[in-house]
């Protein structure tokens, strides 16, 4: 077992702040991330890790010790790009996560032409509506809508996209179509809610003629699938706030009317998260540099951009 692979399972134990969970994220079994462990403290002659048979905690020589592993580790990678810049051939895992319209619309479709120019690197694409975490989670590039809450991490801004207020006509013929938010919220119209992580009230935000404001909206249903509200929506339950993108098919076609249209949705951000080092790494760059010239384009593209009334 080389040197550099007990570090590199030494950084992982230390950041997920456990041996299995370090294990899961590298592919190897909890014997063989243990035994990485072991040889590299008999090789320092010190403990870095306490460990119970419930915790497991750094030392202080474990916490030393890490700073300096990560650089070597960095220094590595950054060396490895270089060579693979050179060859043009990056090889490997890719470890991508979005939420699930992007994914489903904007991701998923480029990965097979992606993989097509680069057959040695496999793509591990998960998708899922709440927020992720790249380090616990093994994750080379996350991609998001609005704000991240880790400043910690590297972001890179893709566009701003737009919004819209839809429902469907049947939800519309019942209930009216309010003007604006505050008629959307006098008229107790029935939002359709995306629930996130440690939400504890929902709000939309709505550009009025004196700027953006926040409006509290109320409703029965939610849920924390996109995917899920504009169902509801199609049919008749309710009316969602969702990026054009994800239902301009459905407007075109007249399954989903623009609602409150004086007062439409302030765009969203769409970006993407990566570490540093990931960032290093010559197969997360390409993704990166490949999904967002071609999801610039594709947002800029009148075809994705519902005709709406403004």
């Amino acid at each position: 077992m080389s040197y550099l692979d007990n570090i590199r399972t030494f950084v992982r134990v230390y950041e997920l702040g456990s041996m299995s969970a370090a294990g899961r994220d590298m592919r190897i079994s909890p014997a063989v991330t243990s035994s990485r462990i072991s040889q590299l403290e008999e090789h320092l002659s010190v403990r870095l890790f306490q460990r119970t048979t419930r915790s497991l905690a750094p030392t202080e020589q474990g916490k030393a010790f890490y700073g300096g592993a990560s650089e070597i580790l960095e220094a590595v990678d950054n060396a490895e790009a270089q060579v693979v810049n050179i060859t043009d051939n990056p090889k490997g895992s890719l470890y991508v996560a979005a939420p699930l319209g992007v994914g489903r619309r904007l991701i998923a479709p480029l990965v097979p032409g992606f993989l097509a120019e680069y057959p040695e690197v496999k793509v591990r694409l998960r998708l899922t509506d709440r927020n992720v975490d790249l380090t616990t989670e093994g994750l080379d590039l996350a991609f998001f809508l609005g704000q991240p809450e880790d400043s910690n991490l590297r972001i890179r801004k893709i566009a701003d996209i737009e919004r819209i207020l839809c429902a469907s006509p049947s939800y519309v013929t019942a209930h009216g179509n309010p003007a604006d938010g505050d008629a959307l919220i006098q008229q107790k119209h029935e939002c359709l809610n995306l629930r996130f992580p440690g939400a504890t009230e929902f709000q939309w935000q709505l550009q009025t003629a004196a700027g953006p404001k926040r409006f509290r909206v109320g409703g029965r249903y939610e849920s924390d699938d996109g995917d899920v509200l504009t169902d509801w929506a199609l049919s008749g339950n309710g009316i969602a706030m969702k990026p054009i993108f994800e239902v301009a098919e459905h407007v075109k076609a007249g399954r989903l009317i623009p609602v409150a249209t004086q007062t439409p949705p302030v765009p969203i951000q769409m970006a993407c998260l990566f570490t540093h080092r990931r960032r290093q790494d010559p197969k997360t760059r390409l993704f990166m540099e490949y999904v967002i010239s071609r999801i610039t384009e594709a947002v800029r593209d009148s075809s994705l951009q519902a005709q709406l009334p403004r």
